[in-house]
């Protein structure tokens, strides 16, 4: 018979001895502190409330090592599966804002709510049928993100009877209890029972029928009873001490005192162990129990009993951990997070509509890796954009350090005449954050006006397709270019890729920042088509670009210059600003709700139109003049004989390709004739006499 070496005995036994639990070691692995990291920036900001999370523990540790529940990436996940022969424990973590909330939090209240939902698991029956609602937890944390300082208090919340536990006998091993035999069959059935279901079941029961042992869930022990066989009550135990089982029975015995107390004065409890080695499966060192139990008082199923739970710190006392990780995380990854950091306290403290994921997706062509690239370059890193190319043709020379920012002095020397440009500023991006994606290409672009020789031609056919390989693999291309000229392509490129363009250009003590407008050329030209008052908005695909204010082709701009005159000779501070407004106009287009079609915003509140961007105006040209430290927002329309985004260029660029850019560069009037400036020229010059109406005023005049 099963049992037959367990002496029963009476609650009056003089003999009985307390029954003392193994208390949880929580174990938080580093994943999980990221993920709270990332929850905290980006999910909960400074909502404290309760929010759930799930852990596990495991009953096939080895000798010695501590009742453990563990808590990792997944435990924020509560579709997240426990692994095999892992159980699950459901709760609720509060992270707290300040050290001081934390520290003043009310932790009693805390576990009290914990435990008032265990409770009431128990006494309606709930963890008969989801013995998961045994196991809670309870997590109080404050998390310092910017120095990776991390203090929590762990709990497992237990509610404990008034009478506390005894045990009849000193525990014994299931081979003390059990014939080898059955304690086999007991291993068996319990395979067999936890493989039926998705997850593991952490409470159950085993059943003797006449001779036959086997598992069966804990809802079926009123049945088993019924019937009159034998119920020994178990369940999977973490604890690896010899004498004394895991922290899980103490509401395992709460449920068993309140559904089955008046009946069962003393019950039998297998604390089961299942250690895996070498293919094997061991159950022998699980504990057997011989427990007293009492039936409960009238108070106690309506009255939650006391919970107990809080974890102790390293010394042994109640109270809080600590974890420090900055020096044990990736300095890689720890970028990465500050980066974004400032960025997400922006969004969740004033910004909540801020969209940073589509700035930091936003792939971004630096043409030019000067003055302005350099400066540029560095504030896209500030908005945590992470692919940046820098395309340049020059090298650095000794007089670039003082005012391009990511040059120093050894990049002058390092190599003859200096270190290619973009190569060296993308290698300084990736030496200030390594988690950006930063390539230096060396390019030479091709000008109108810079006549290509048929020696020459095969490199500019390389020159023109590698160009246009990198603009069709960018989202936006910043034109921050010496000379108009050097404009010219990139702008006709973007345009049939129907690319964002930024373009910001420099005076001594002027300049200009502007978008280009995103027209669609698979319709006929704007002009022809719209008829906008110079008072009204101006839709976005009908914004002019960099060159639409030009009667002229561009041409060879440092042709009979002088030295002062072929350089950019500008006030110093002037490419910072004008670097910082071109960042900033790209970023509050990509916020706008039409993007690259957001029409040009000039400063008139009476458009209403600042309320689209949550950044705020979204202009089309930003002109600066510092000597009257004075900016205004011009916007003007697309012209349909642009030199660079008219209809007729991008026809013709789209059928001729190659051969229509040799034109365009070794013939000086090719663009006039093409897009009909010739044609407008000398109409204008035939024209004898303007006349004017006297009452009319210059306001209303319509001007290309």
């Amino acid at each position: 018979m099963l049992c037959t070496n367990i002496q029963r005995s009476t609650m009056a036994d003089n003999r009985t001895m307390p029954l003392q639990f193994a208390p949880f070691s929580s174990f938080l692995d580093g994943g999980f502190w990221h993920q709270l990291c990332h929850n905290k920036v980006n999910v909960y900001g400074l909502d404290d409330s309760a929010r759930p999370i799930n852990a596990s523990y495991y009953n096939g540790d080895a000798s010695g090592m501590p009742c453990r529940m563990s808590l990792e990436h997944s435990s924020f996940d509560m579709s997240s599966k426990t692994p095999s022969q892992y159980f699950r424990a459901e709760g609720h973590l509060y992270n707290k804002n300040t050290l001081e909330d934390f520290k003043n939090t009310d932790k009693k209240q805390l576990l009290d709510q914990e435990g008032a939902q265990v409770w009431k698991a128990i006494t309606s029956g709930a963890a008969l049928e989801n013995t998961t609602q045994l196991s809670r937890l309870l997590l109080l944390t404050f998390a310092d993100i910017k120095k990776y300082h991390f203090y929590y208090w762990f709990a497992f919340p237990c509610v404990c009877p008034a009478q506390d536990f005894t045990l009849v006998r000193p525990p014994q091993t299931l081979l003390q209890v059990f014939t080898p035999e059955q304690a086999d069959q007991i291993l068996e059935r319990y395979r067999e029972f936890q493989s039926r279901g998705k997850e593991g079941v952490a409470f159950f029961i085993i059943v003797e029928e006449a001779d036959t042992l086997s598992v069966d869930t804990l809802a079926s022990t009123e049945r088993h009873m019924q019937k009159g066989h034998k119920v020994l009550f178990a369940f999977a135990d973490p604890c690896t001490l010899e004498q004394h089982p895991g922290w899980p029975l103490r509401n395992y015995l709460a449920l068993i005192l309140h559904h089955w107390g008046s009946k069962l004065p003393c019950v039998d409890v297998v604390c089961f162990r299942y250690r895996s080695k070498a293919g094997t499966h061991d159950a022998s060192h699980s504990l057997v129990l011989q427990v007293n139990i009492s039936p409960m008082e009238d108070s106690d199923t309506s009255d939650l009993p006391k919970v107990v739970g809080w974890e102790k710190n390293e010394r042994g006392k109640l109270g809080p951990r600590f974890v420090n990780l900055i020096d044990s995380l990736d300095p890689t990854r720890l970028a990465e997070s500050a980066v974004d950091l400032n960025l997400k306290l922006m969004r969740w403290r004033l910004l909540p509509n801020l969209d940073l994921e589509t700035v930091s997706r936003a792939r971004c062509l630096l043409l030019g890796a000067g003055t302005l690239g350099c400066n540029v370059a560095r504030c896209l890193l500030g908005w945590g954009v992470r692919t940046i190319t820098l395309v340049d043709s020059g090298r650095v020379s000794y007089s670039n350090p003082v005012r391009q920012t990511l040059f120093v002095f050894d990049d002058c020397r390092s190599e003859p005449g200096g270190r290619p440009k973009a190569e060296a500023a993308a290698e300084a991006l990736r030496r200030i954050f390594p988690g950006v994606k930063a390539e230096g290409v060396s390019l030479t672009i091709p000008m109108p006006g810079h006549a290509v020789p048929e020696s020459a031609q095969q490199q500019t056919r390389q020159d023109v397709e590698k160009l246009a390989s990198l603009v069709s693999a960018h989202d936006v291309v910043f034109l921050l270019l010496d000379t108009r000229e050097s404009r010219w392509l990139p702008t006709v490129m973007a345009a049939a890729n129907n690319k964002t363009v930024i373009c910001a250009a420099l005076g001594f003590d002027t300049f200009l920042v502007m978008r280009h407008g995103n027209q669609s050329y698979s319709a006929p030209s704007p002009s022809s088509q719209h008829n906008v008052p110079l008072n009204k908005v101006i839709a976005g695909d009908q914004l002019g670009c960099y060159f639409c204010n030009d009667v002229v082709a561009p041409g060879d701009s440092t042709r009979d210059r002088t030295l002062d005159q072929q350089c950019t000779v500008s006030r110093p501070g002037m490419s910072f600003i004008a670097s910082a407004l071109a960042v900033e106009l790209l970023v509050s287009v990509l916020q706008h709700p039409e993007r690259g079609c957001a029409p040009a915003d000039t400063g008139d509140t009476d458009t209403g139109s600042d309320t689209d961007c949550p950044l705020g105006l979204v202009p089309h040209q930003i002109r600066g003049f510092l000597s009257r430290f004075q900016q205004i927002l011009p916007a003007s329309r697309a012209f349909d004989k642009c030199t660079a985004c008219s209809h007729k260029v991008i026809e013709v660029f789209r059928s001729e390709g190659f051969e229509f850019l040799l034109k365009a560069f070794n013939e000086p009037h090719y663009l006039e004739d093409l897009t009909g400036l010739t044609a407008m020229h000398q109409e204008t010059a035939q024209a004898e006499v303007w006349d004017f109406d006297d009452e009319d005023s210059f306001s209303s005049m319509e001007a290309t």
